[in-house]
C-alpha cells in the first residue's frame, strides 16, 4: 500500500515582520497596534477555512505572542474541537510586548540565543502554553532546533513528539539571495522526515540509545533540484516561495502542484510512503501585496494549493494528519537504518536532468545526472558532530552541517584557474587522452534487490581520437553498511585488444560556506599488501601511489571523519595534497583492463574517533 502524508501548519502570528514594517510607515515601533494584530487574526482566520473548506485537518503552532491573544486562543481551541486540529507550539513568533519586557531582547530566532537563554525561553513559552490550554504541547517548531535546544525539551517536556526542526539548505544561496541580511545558515540535512541524532538535529539516529525522542519534520517541502541549484526561500510547498521566484503565470501556479506531484512519487523510492508539508503564518497574506503579487493573487494562490490538496484526499491519494499524528506513523516499524531516498527531475525548466538524493544514519550525498552521476555533495553524518550554535558558541550563526564535498561551494569539476574542485568521479583513460564521467548527461534508473538500492546508470559512450568506449555505472546501496558500491563497466569498445584505465577518485575538502577552512593535519594513507605510504597535509602538492591497494583514505580530524576506499581486485591506489589555490585531498583507485571488464570500489565515511 502507497500511503502520501500532508501535515499542514498555520502559525498565527500577532506582528508578522512583513505586515509590521507596512503598517509602521516610519511611525515609532509599536508592537501592539490594534491594525497589525487584526489583519494578521484575519489571515490567520482564512487561511485555517480554506484548509477546512478542503476536508484538510491542520496543526496550529501558537506562537509566544498568540498566547496573550484571548481570539487567537479561542480559534485554536474552537478548531481543535470542531475540526480535529492539533493545537501545538512554535518559537517563531516570540517577538511581542511581553517577551521585550521579560527578555530584553530583540532577537529572533530561538536557536541564535545562548543555552542558558534557550532553557528559560521553552519554559516560559510551554509553562505560558500550559496556562492558557490546560496541557503541554506534543509538536513545536522553528525554521531550527539545534539538538542541544531539543534534548533539553525532550528532558523536561517529554510529550513532545514532533518538531519543525530545520529548514532544507537554507544556507549561504538563502543568505546571498536576502542580500546577506538573512543569518539562517543551516544547510546540511535531510529533505524528508527524519529521526534526528542526540549529538546533532541535522544527523538521521543510528540507534535508540542515539535517538533524540522526537521525529523532525523540514519546513517547507522544497524543490530538491533547483533548492540546490539556488536560494530554497524560491522553490518549495508554499504559494510565497513560488510567488517570489516568479515561477507562474497568468495567476496560475502548475509549479505547486509539479512539486507535490514530486512528493508524490517518493513512494517508489521509499517503502510505499511519501510526504508533504506546508508551514505558514499570516505575513506573507497582506492586503497590501506582497512581492509582485496583490491581495488577490496571494490569496487564489493559497485556495488553488489547498485545493489540489483536498482533491487529492478525496480520491484516496493522500492522508492529512497533524505533527503528532505522523510522528507516531513514521516510527512505526521503522528500522533505525532505512534511508530516506528519491530520483528527483527537474520540474522547473523543463529539462532531463535528474537528481538523486540519498540520507542514512552514515552519510548524506547527492548524484548528478547531468555529470554522469557525479557525487555533487556529501555529508558525514556517521561522524555525528557535536556543533552547538548561537551566542556563547564557536558556530554562533552557522548551524550547517558540514561537507566533505559540495561542487557549487567548492567549485565541482570546473575550476577557473588551476587545481580541483570538490566532487567524487570516475575518468576513463585511453591513448594518453582522459574524459572525466562529469563532461557527459546521462538518466538513471532505480530498483532495490531485497534491503539494497540499486541506481543504474544509463551507458555513456565516450569517444577518443579514433576511438569509442562504452561505460556503465551502478551505484549499490546497502542498508545499514555504511557503504556505497560503485560498479563503473566497460561494456563495449571500438577494439578489445584496447587498454582502457578506469580512474575512482574523489576530490573533497570540509567546510560550511563556500570559504575555504584550514586542511593542517589531515592525513591521507594508501595502504597495499606490501607497502604503506602516507602524507600529512601541509599544502605542499605532493602525491604518493601505491600497488596492490587494499585501502585509500583521509582522516579529517577537523569533522572526525574517516573516508574511506576500498576495491576487491588488483589496482593501483593513490593520493594528492593540494595547495592553497586549490585547497583540497584526492584519494583514488586506478585500474587497467583489456577490452572490457570492470571495477568495483567501496566508498565508506565513519567517524574518526
Amino acid at each position: 500500500m502507497s500511503a502520501f502524508y500532508l501535515t499542514v501548519i498555520h502559525r498565527p502570528e500577532m506582528v508578522p515582520e512583513y505586515i509590521q514594517k507596512e503598517a509602521e510607515q516610519g511611525k515609532k515601533e509599536d508592537l501592539t497596534r490594534s491594525a497589525v494584530l487584526q489583519e494578521s487574526l484575519d489571515i490567520f482566520r482564512t487561511q485555517q477555512q480554506i484548509a477546512h473548506d478542503n476536508g484538510l485537518r491542520t496543526t496550529i503552532q501558537m506562537t509566544y505572542a498568540s498566547l496573550f491573544n484571548a481570539e487567537a486562543v479561542a480559534i485554536a481551541k474552537e478548531h481543535h474541537e470542531q475540526f480535529g486540529d492539533e493545537i501545538g507550539s512554535t518559537f517563531l513568533g516570540i517577538q511581542c510586548k511581553e517577551f521585550r519586557e521579560k527578555f530584553k531582547s530583540k532577537e529572533l530566532a530561538i536557536w541564535l540565543f545562548s543555552m542558558e537563554d534557550k532553557r528559560k525561553i521553552v519554559d516560559e513559552v510551554f509553562g505560558k502554553f500550559h496556562v492558557v490550554f490546560g496541557f503541554y504541547p506534543t509538536s513545536t517548531g522553528s525554521y531550527y532546533m539545534d539538538a542541544e535546544l531539543v534534548n533539553y525539551i525532550k528532558e523536561k517536556y517529554p510529550m513532545v513528539k514532533a518538531a519543525v526542526a530545520t529548514c532544507w539548505e537554507e544556507g549561504p544561496k538563502a543568505y546571498w539571495n536576502a542580500n546577506n541580511s538573512w543569518y539562517t545558515l543551516m544547510d546540511g540535512g535531510p529533505w524528508n522526515p527524519w529521526i534526528p541524532s542526540k549529538r546533532n538535529i541535522h544527523c538521521v539516529a543510528s540507534d535508540e540509545a542515539d535517538d533524540i525522542g522526537i521525529v523532525a519534520i523540514p519546513h517547507l517541502s522544497r524543490d530538491l533540484m533547483a533548492v540546490f541549484d539556488g536560494p530554497g526561500s524560491y522553490y518549495g510547498t508554499h504559494p510565497q516561495n513560488i510567488l517570489r521566484g516568479m515561477v507562474y503565470e497568468n495567476g496560475e501556479l502548475p509549479y505547486f502542484k509539479n512539486i507535490v506531484d514530486q512528493y508524490r512519487s517518493m513512494t517508489k523510492y521509499n517503502r510505499g510512503y511519501s510526504y508533504n508539508m506546508m508551514y505558514v503564518g499570516p505575513g506573507w497574506m497582506s492586503k497590501g501585496g506582497r512581492w509582485e503579487a496583490d491581495y488577490a493573487l496571494l490569496l487564489k494562490s493559497y485556495k488553488d494549493g489547498m485545493a489540489y490538496y483536498g482533491e487529492l484526499k478525496k480520491q484516496g491519494k493522500l492522508q492529512d494528519m497533524t505533527m503528532s499524528e505522523f510522528a507516531d506513523v513514521y516510527r512505526h516499524d521503522r528500522p533505525y537504518t532505512r534511508p530516506e531516498c528519491t530520483l528527483w527531475k527537474d520540474i522547473l525548466y523543463g529539462s532531463k536532468r535528474q537528481m538523486f538524493w540519498y540520507a542514512d544514519p552514515f552519510m548524506r550525498f547527492c548524484l548528478d545526472m547531468n555529470q554522469g552521476g557525479a557525487m555533487v555533495d556529501l555529508r558525514p553524518y556517521a561522524a555525528k558532530l557535536v556543533r552547538p550554535c548561537g551566542v556563547g558558541t564557536k558556530a554562533m550563526q552557522d548551524a550547517s552541517y558540514p561537507f566533505l564535498v559540495q561542487s557549487l561551494y567548492r567549485a565541482g569539476f570546473f575550476t577557473h584557474y588551476a587545481g580541483e574542485g570538490a566532487i567524487k568521479s570516475c575518468k576513463i583513460g585511453y591513448g594518453g587522452e582522459e574524459v572525466d564521467l562529469c563532461t557527459c548527461r546521462t538518466l538513471a534508473s532505480f530498483s532495490e534487490e531485497g534491503d539494497t538500492r540499486i541506481i543504474t546508470i544509463d551507458p555513456i559512450t565516450i569517444e577518443f581520437d579514433r576511438f569509442k568506449v562504452v561505460v556503465k555505472t551502478i551505484f549499490r546501496l546497502e542498508e545499514g553498511s555504511g557503504e556505497v558500491e560503485i560498479i563503473r563497466q566497460i561494456m563495449d569498445s571500438t577494439s578489445p585488444e584496447a587498454y582502457i584505465s578506469i580512474d575512482e577518485y574523489i576530490t573533497a575538502c570540509y567546510g560550511t560556506t563556500e570559504y575555504p577552512e584550514d586542511l593542517t593535519g589531515i592525513h591521507l594513507r594508501l595502504i597495499g599488501t606490501d607497502k604503506v605510504e602516507s602524507i600529512e597535509y601541509k599544502y605542499r602538492c605532493r602525491e604518493a601511489e601505491v600497488d596492490n591497494l587494499q585501502s585509500a583514505e583521509a582522516l579529517v580530524p577537523q569533522v572526525d571523519t574517516r573516508l574511506t576506499m576500498r576495491t576487491d581486485a588488483p589496482a593501483k591506489g593513490y593520493c594528492r595534497e593540494g595547495f592553497a589555490f586549490s585547497p583540497m585531498y584526492t584519494i583514488g583507485i586506478k585500474k587497467t583492463i583489456k577490452g572490457k571488464g570492470e571495477l568495483h570500489t567501496w566508498l565508506r565515511v565513519a567517524k574518526a574517533s
